[in-house]
């Protein structure tokens, strides 16, 4: 699966990083997840403007930020500041991991983080959610027919379960590169993909 990107989706051609226990550990904590995840949606920025976009303190980012460099997540955009403004950016498109590698590791913090990461991932999916529903009203008509809130009940086994997810990521890549950013009428469209089981009644 990945972190910011919801789903797991084949690396390509972009820039995805599979992240390690190490890496793992640089990334738990919820205010570390937001930065990465607001410099991979919206682009370089100063530790102050993240600040303002998060509601902390510029210390505070930049504190984390620089954590997130030591972890290889992120890293200076030495061509954007101007005098002693200090710009960062993500280095990595995505990240991928298998979260049932790390909820099993011999290091508590490292199962920590995962579930500080898988938790705050569950998280932002709620938030961009209830963010699309209060303000859908405000978009085109064409967008208030463009989008789609379900859920599936299907008996499966482990192994079906994974080749289910597998495939629709795979349609999801497959629409990646058709539209230009500079395409009229178009947007970013997030896409949310949950399958887990269920304990039968």
């Amino acid at each position: 699966m990945t972190e910011n990107e919801p789903g797991a989706a084949p690396a390509g051609t972009r820039n995805i990083h599979n992240i390690n226990a190490r890496t793992l550990r640089t990334l738990g904590h919820p205010l570390r997840i937001q930065l990465l995840n607001s410099l991979r949606e919206f682009g370089p920025a100063t530790a102050s403007g993240l600040g303002e976009r998060l509601g902390e303190s510029s210390g505070a980012t930049s504190y984390h930020l620089r954590q997130l460099a030591e972890g290889g997540l992120v890293e200076d955009a030495p061509d954007l500041g101007k005098g002693r403004e200090r710009w960062w950016r993500a280095v990595h498109d995505g990240t991928m991991f298998e979260a049932s590698e790390f909820r099993t590791h011999a290091d508590p913090v490292v199962r920590g983080a995962i579930d500080v990461v898988l938790h705050e991932t569950a998280t932002t999916h709620a938030q961009e959610l209830n963010t699309w529903l209060g303000t859908m009203g405000g978009w085109p008509e064409e967008w208030q027919r463009g989008w789609d809130l379900s859920d599936f009940k299907i008996r499966l086994t482990p192994e079906l379960a994974q080749e289910l997810y597998k495939e629709l990521h795979a349609v999801v890549e497959s629409y990646r590169d058709r539209v230009p950013e500079d395409t009229e009428g178009s947007a970013a469209v997030r896409t949310h993909l949950h399958v887990f089981p269920r304990p039968s009644e």
